[in-house]
């Protein structure tokens, strides 16, 4: 049992502990509860004028946290990610009270923000191709053939960037290997088709590669030999907006919405897409149906004689 005196970050280092080794949170996942906490600490500490510990946590009431919340607020963080800060806190507050190490249930008490209806912002299929296709007549620049690999396994296969980066060389999609496993957010797993215009662009970048790969290596690397950074696609697509003429909504995950929602308007089901892009609820994967019928809507409107 913890001491009532031990400082409040410690207990956070446990549950994360806890959350990545028992519960199999995505590397992600604890990477944003770990900052939302330790804003809360450090809120805490502030108003305290000392480091806060278990004993000040439960005497917490709903003003606290929602003076936390609006001062989250007033820094300019986005309903979207103060929902998230509201998860963390009350997961970890669950969690100490399952583990018998405090009871405080005022955070429940506290409404979570709304969240805007953001609906995905895909390419269209001549955008999304010319996007992939940018760096193919490159037959030189193993850089390019890089990227090109790499987005064509957001577009082509409906990968996470996250997904397509961990990858290792034994995993490569080649010739004859026409699916790869990929473990997922929530260490989901599913099984994703690859095409062969993928498999052909990764069989490219490999034998451009100046680095010698082995099994358990990154797939993707960077300019020295390291892993490949998602801040390095992620400037890529920004280049490639200046190139292309792409909206400014044209980033590496519009690529994987641009995924699904070709495949809704080619005639894939909604069950099946799901399964594809590892969604733990179809009602995910239904805001692609908006995506859709917006589609349609224009075309309507562009094309009926009487619109």
């Amino acid at each position: 049992m913890p001491d009532d005196s031990q400082p409040l970050e410690a207990i956070v280092a446990t549950w994360l502990l806890h959350l990545q080794h028992e519960k199999g949170a995505a590397e992600n996942t604890l990477s944003a509860y770990g900052r939302d906490l330790a804003q809360f600490a450090g809120f805490l500490g502030r108003r305290l004028g000392r480091p806060a510990s278990l004993l000040d946590v439960q005497s917490l009431d709903q003003r606290t946290f929602r003076a936390f919340m609006a001062a989250r607020r007033k820094d300019g963080i986005e309903s979207r990610s103060l929902s998230r800060t509201m998860s963390a806190l009350r997961s970890f507050f669950s969690w100490l009270e399952r583990r018998e190490i405090a009871k405080n249930r005022s955070v429940l008490q506290v409404q979570m923000p709304k969240k805007p209806h953001g609906v995905p912002k895909p390419l269209t299929v001549d955008k999304a191709q010319a996007t992939v296709a940018s760096g193919m007549a490159q037959k030189v620049d193993w850089i390019a053939a890089r990227d090109t690999a790499v987005l064509l396994l957001l577009y082509g296969c409906g990968l996470r960037i996250s997904e397509a980066l961990g990858l290792t060389r034994a995993e490569a999609p080649l010739a004859g290997r026409d699916s790869i496993l990929i473990n997922g957010k929530g260490g989901r797993e599913r099984m994703v088709p690859v095409l062969a215009v993928v498999q052909e662009a990764v069989a490219g970048y490999l034998e451009l590669c100046p680095y010698p790969l082995h099994a358990s290596d990154p797939l993707f690397v960077g300019a020295k030999g390291g892993p490949l950074s998602p801040r390095i696609i992620q400037l890529t697509m920004k280049r490639l907006r200046e190139d292309l003429g792409l909206p400014d909504t044209a980033t590496p995950h519009a690529l994987r919405h641009s995924f699904a929602t070709h495949l809704l308007s080619a005639g894939a089901d909604l069950r099946q897409i799901q399964e594809l892009l590892g969604h733990a609820s179809l009602s995910t994967t239904q805001i692609y149906t908006e995506v859709d019928r917006d589609r349609l809507i224009a075309v309507y409107d562009a094309a009926h004689p009487r619109a």
